[in-house]
């Protein structure tokens, strides 16, 4: 008998004031990507390379670029170190990006191997997104509650 895997995607769509070359500097850049998201973040940006982000205090995000296509398709691994839920590359996130009038339509998709692990990562992603609108928009998105105030994860 085969075993099987369930897995279980977080998408979203979001329309952001900014155009497409000027998403992407927030999904490759280190230093932009922490305005959003993350406290530090160590970015390879080209295929094979490192995709790391300490994201809230006890909790970094790992993983490898797969698929770079600027400014227009970006597949990164994902996981967190020292834990077993969801281990460094076991996820994939995709995102599209379409030039739509003067702004950007962001299509991200995040796959998951269980419907807890999707359930938990909505729930992030649903906080940091938005954050990314903002920032990408040239508005300053505040400081992250999570990284003094971390949600029980």
């Amino acid at each position: 008998m085969d075993a099987t895997t369930e897995t279980t995607s977080v998408e979203r769509t979001l329309s952001i004031e900014a155009r497409p070359e000027t998403v992407w500097e927030f999904l490759v850049d280190p230093d932009k990507a922490t305005r959003w998201m993350g406290q530090a973040c160590t970015f390879e940006a080209q295929p094979g390379g490192l995709y790391r982000c300490e994201v809230i205090p006890g909790h970094t995000a790992r993983g490898e670029f797969v698929e770079i296509d600027a400014p227009r398709r970006l597949v990164f691994t994902w996981g967190w170190e020292n834990t077993e839920g969801t281990p460094p590359g076991s996820s994939t996130v995709e995102i599209e990006l379409t030039a739509e009038g003067d702004g950007t339509s962001l299509h991200f998709v995040h796959t998951l191997s269980s419907a807890e692990s999707a359930e938990s990562h909505s729930h992030g992603w649903d906080h940091y997104l938005p954050r990314l609108e903002e920032a990408a928009a040239g508005r300053d998105p505040g400081e992250d509650p999570w990284v003094t105030n971390p949600p029980a994860m």
